[in-house]
């Protein structure tokens, strides 16, 4: 434990433990546990016709450092609960049903997205295995082998699935905003994961002088390039608002050397980071061009100069609009109404949406957001996707 909330590193001790308790919970229901190469734990309920293609639904168990309970694990469980569900009623699906817990999702721990589902469809990269986890410097082929997975099979592409032999994906998540809030619903089906870019070692370089002695027309301050920047990117927001687009832009860390700034200097350099996330990678096409317009009127203005350093990607996944209409039929025999809405953060659901498995993701609500210590998700709200989805297994074949 290490209070306050719950952290359980990528590839660390926390999440080898949740690994190992789901794996016990389903092999007690009569699942086949099976983990691949990476360490991606796969929890098969045997169906009435194994030969047919899987619905295949889970989650993460990683956290990012002093999480939540819910982010990620919910998923897992909910899968888990749908087993115990249909074992109780004696019910066999039709196909198999697997419910995965995923490793690393959460990219607080390696510069990576999505590398667990990645390495689960054979798709990740081998220049990925170098990327080095942020608290104990060791790479992920490292933690890998370490934890007594094949770093060399994952740079084969070896994998336990793959796209042919998955009928669906369903990754049941927290909503980690406040829209479910705002609408007093339990529960929504996600329409799409947003995309986005990410910088996470850009710096504003002006030039340090003394506060009193530096005139206006001479000075360099990184502070104020800055703030144009920010200002600047604000006036866009604003502009994609009015004309119905979404996007999210966060500065996420702003920072000076302390040994360097002070209350009487002109501050010289400072450091930033920028996440810009939308559903549109039109929208995300346009902000990456207005980033670097702006960037040279304000390098021009105030006589500062940036540089962004490495940029993150991830592509905008659309979900599958069957699988959706197969959801959104099971949730109108149930009397239900769950709304459809985008999700802006990243889900492991986007990986295998790109790699062309049907997929889609159900929302939980869940009050004072996530990745942090206060996730507060109603079980109740958990117990309508679980029912959701256990009508969605059931039914698969009649639609």
């Amino acid at each position: 434990m290490t209070p306050p909330g719950v952290t359980r590193a990528s590839y660390g001790a926390g999440e080898h433990y949740a690994h190992d308790l789901v794996r016990q919970e389903a092999e007690a229901l009569g699942a086949i546990a099976q983990v691949d190469a990476a360490g991606n734990l796969y929890l098969t309920l045997p169906g009435r016709n194994r030969s047919l293609p899987r619905i295949v639904m889970g989650s993460h168990l990683d956290t990012v450092p002093h999480g939540g309970n819910y982010d990620g694990a919910a998923g897992v469980v909910a899968g888990i609960a749908v087993m115990a569900d249909l074992v109780e009623q004696g019910a066999v699906p039709s196909r198999d049903l697997v419910v995965m817990a995923i490793r690393a999702e959460e990219a607080a721990w390696f510069p990576l997205s999505y590398p667990g589902s990645q390495a689960a469809l054979g798709l990740l990269h081998p220049t990925a295995l170098q990327a080095r986890r942020s608290d104990t410097g060791k790479t992920l082929a490292e933690h890998m082998e370490l934890a007594g997975f094949d770093p060399e099979a994952v740079r084969r592409g070896t994998t336990l699935i793959n796209a042919r032999d998955i009928a669906a994906f369903v990754e049941v998540h927290i909503e980690q905003g406040p829209r479910l809030l705002a609408l007093d619903a339990p529960i929504a089906i996600v329409s799409a994961i947003a995309g986005g870019f990410r910088y996470v070692d850009a710096r504003c370089f002006g030039a340090y002088a003394h506060s009193g002695a530096e005139p206006r027309f001479s000075r360099r301050d990184s502070v104020l390039g800055f703030t144009d920047l920010v200002q600047g990117l604000e006036t866009e927001w604003d502009l994609l608002e009015r004309d119905g687009l979404e996007a999210t832009i966060t500065f996420g860390r702003v920072e000076s050397d302390r040994t360097q700034h002070g209350g009487s200097r002109v501050l010289g350099e400072l450091g930033f980071t920028l996440d810009v996330r939308s559903e549109e990678q039109a929208v995300l096409d346009h902000l990456h061009q207005r980033i670097h317009t702006l960037q040279a009127d304000i390098a021009a203005k105030r006589n500062v100069r940036f540089e962004m350093g490495q940029k993150s990607v991830w592509s905008p996944a659309r979900m599958d609009a069957g699988v959706i209409q197969r959801l959104e039929a099971s949730a109108a025999q149930l009397q239900m109404q769950p709304h459809r809405m985008p999700s802006g953060a990243g889900h492991d659901a986007a990986a295998f949406a790109a790699a062309g498995i049907p997929g889609a993701m159900v929302f939980v609500r869940n009050e004072h957001g996530s990745h942090n210590p206060h996730e507060s998700m109603r079980p109740e709200d958990l117990d309508q996707a679980i029912h959701l989805l256990v009508n969605f297994v059931t039914s698969f074949d009649e639609r």
